[in-house]
């Protein structure tokens, strides 16, 4: 879960808080903080932390804005503190402006599925070769039911078409993001669907290959 090395980031500015830049950003559907990299001093780090803290409160920010090459403005609402975690770095500290601090703030489920409610976030490189196979990974991690790995490309195909894995919209610098939200009663009806359809089979010289049409069986 890091920006790939390879490249030279952008740095994006923080409206509301001119002396914090941002190299990566990844929101959810409603614009909500799932991933935010920033640099900055440390007294400008622990001041950005603290109106997160403050909510609404005076001087408090519940939400900020992330300013584009473009020049444009892409608002982040930030969710209860409690549900990120956070990780500090301090480098660069033979600067002009001493030494500089990287902190990460990101949702919980980027680094641990929800088993209570089968939900999941994955945060990968742009330019990662495979990103399916690292995907099904998570969701055998997250699913209460048992998968086989030849069901891979079937099972991913179904969560696709059931919007139980989408893309995350909101990116800016070198991560994607996707969400993962299994519905187990509807999941565990469409797997026993293709399992007596043969879609499915307890042995991979047995899988047939995967058809349209038996996705659309279940849907």
């Amino acid at each position: 879960m890091h920006p790939s090395s390879n490249v030279t980031p952008s740095l994006y500015r923080i409206d509301e808080c001119g002396d914090v830049m941002a190299d990566a950003c990844v929101c959810g559907e409603d614009g909500d903080l799932v991933f935010l990299s920033v640099w900055a001093r440390d007294t400008a780090i622990q001041q950005f932390l603290a109106r997160l803290t403050l909510g609404r409160a005076e001087d408090g920010l519940d939400q900020f804005h992330l300013i584009t090459d473009q020049g444009g403005s892409m608002p982040v609402f930030v969710p209860s503190v409690e549900r990120l975690e956070k990780r500090l770095t301090r480098s660069y500290r033979r600067t002009l402006f001493g030494s500089l601090v990287n902190l990460w703030l990101f949702d919980r489920r980027c680094v641990r599925p929800d088993k209570s409610t089968t939900s999941a976030l994955a945060l990968l490189p742009r330019t990662a070769a495979d990103p399916t196979s690292r995907l099904w990974l998570l969701v055998k991690e997250t699913c209460p039911l048992p998968l086989l790995d030849h069901w891979q490309e079937t099972v991913m195909a179904l969560l696709r078409d059931r919007d139980m894995l989408r893309d995350l919209p909101v990116t800016l610098g070198p991560l994607q993001g996707f969400r993962l939200g299994l519905d187990a009663p509807a999941l565990t009806e469409a797997l026993g669907s293709l399992i007596r359809q043969g879609v499915l089979t307890a042995h991979p010289a047995s899988q047939p290959a995967i058809a349209q049409r038996s996705l659309e069986a279940v849907a």
